[in-house]
């Protein structure tokens, strides 16, 4: 049995304190704020409530692998429900697609009613990624990356990907003569903060994700996978201290001995890191080359009276790009969104809103503002993790192993990508580098 501890109580601290007490180990979880969950907590004013970060997530199987190597199916926890639309996406020539999720057939009909032979060309486009999903899933996002236990074939296929000097700007324009087509497959990555002419072309794997697997979300909040999880922790015997941020490694002998805190050296065997490593001096020259995705702009609304009948999630393309998001909780005849922001915002969120036609200034009852410094600020670095900067990003980020022993790295800074599958898939791959007790 070793002394683990897990410095970072978000989706990829939880996830894996959850996976290692289960091997056996002895776990303490150090979390900087006064509750857990990071991104996946909810935010509440005036009797209205807001989902803080995600409010869906794709592969449900990461999170019933979780909840089901760490005790009971997640199904006896915490209800996961698939989206019938995965969202709605406006265009400036008012055009609209509503993008379903789970069948090649559905989106190959929506987007026919958008162009004719349209749906075609994007299911070829999603099909594309087929063999890159199967490559780099079985050698690189499922297993601790280690290219002397692929065969001589797998390893030259991952390579391939991750050396690919190929860009998701250059396979969008090769693939797409609708720009609103290149829009949809592009959004998730500008609306994380990414230049789309850096980010490798693999990564575009996320329209095979929405297509094969769907959308799926948890009525009432994504905040309830959290309470699931904090309830897994207490079953599990996890040690969990609140209000304990993490100050520093400390290092003896060259590999790690203790996680410094204001309160003073907790020992540890091993340390999972599932925050941002420049929060901890002893790693930060380790990620020197790489840069934190800056958060967008957010405002949560509470609204009430006559509003137009939307999905759970819009967006609206432009500059800036704009995501309105409806699932939130509210009292009687009332309702909460979350608006996010990119690009230039050089006027009121609500009045950007109205100038797409969703026009509910006169219906707001109370609104938060946040600014991507108060999100940073809230929960200690940014939920985007690692900007991407080229193909060689994924070399220069932590994770799962670090050059320090004994030290292990999850979460959004650890994962290539972000959102629960990556962030969740990244303590699996520290789980299974760390082993059981």
């Amino acid at each position: 049995m070793a002394q683990v501890v897990v410095v970072g109580g978000g989706f990829g601290g939880l996830a894996s304190a959850a996976r290692l007490a289960k091997l056996g180990h002895e776990v303490t979880l150090l979390e900087r704020s006064a509750q857990l969950g990071g991104a996946m907590t909810s935010v509440s004013q005036d009797g209205f409530t807001w989902d803080a970060g995600p409010t869906s997530t794709l592969l449900p199987a990461v999170i019933r692998d979780l909840f089901r190597k760490s005790g009971r199916p997640v199904e006896k926890e915490v209800e996961l429900v698939a989206l019938d639309l995965v969202r709605e996406h406006r265009f400036e020539d008012r055009s609209v697609l509503r993008l379903p999720g789970g069948t090649r057939g559905a989106q190959l009909a929506a987007f026919d009613e958008l162009g004719k032979g349209l749906g075609q060309v994007w299911v070829d486009y999603v099909e594309s990624f087929n063999e890159d999903w199967e490559v780099l899933r079985r050698g690189y996002m499922e297993v601790p990356w280690d290219p002397s236990s692929l065969s001589p074939e797998a390893a030259k296929a991952l390579s391939k990907r991750l050396d690919s000097r190929e860009t998701l700007h250059k396979r969008l324009r090769r693939s797409f003569r609708d720009e609103r087509l290149a829009l949809v497959a592009g959004h998730p990555f500008v609306a994380e903060g990414h230049d789309l002419r850096n980010v490798p072309a693999w990564a575009g794997l996320r329209a095979y994700l929405e297509q094969r697997f769907d959308a799926w979300t948890v009525p009432g909040g994504m905040a309830g996978l959290t309470v699931a999880l904090e309830q897994r922790l207490a079953t599990r015997r996890v040690t969990v201290l609140k209000d304990t941020p993490a100050l520093d490694l400390v290092l003896r002998e060259g590999r790690v001995a203790a996680v410094a805190t204001a309160m003073g050296e907790i020992a540890a065997d091993v340390v999972v890191v599932a925050v941002d490593p420049r929060r901890l001096p002893a790693l930060a020259s380790y990620v020197e080359r790489t840069m934190p995705a800056i958060p967008p702009v957010i405002t949560h609304l509470g609204l009430e009276g006559d509003l137009p009948d939307l999905p759970h999630e819009v967006v609206l393309h432009g500059d800036p790009l704009l995501i309105l998001r409806t699932g939130g909780q509210a009292p009687d005849g009332g309702a909460a969104w979350t608006l996010q922001g990119r690009g230039r915002l050089a006027e009121d969120m609500l009045r950007a809103l109205a100038r797409h036609k969703i026009d509910v200034r006169d219906n707001v009852v109370t609104r938060l503002d946040l600014s991507p410094r108060d999100l940073v600020d809230t929960w200690g670095g940014s939920p985007m993790g690692v900007l991407w900067q080229g193909r060689s990003t994924v070399r220069h980020r932590l994770g799962p192993t670090t050059p320090v022993p004994g030290v292990y790295a999850a979460g959004a800074h650890a994962a290539p990508g972000t959102g629960l599958p990556f962030v969740g898939l990244s303590a699996s791959l520290v789980a299974q580098a760390i082993g059981p007790a």
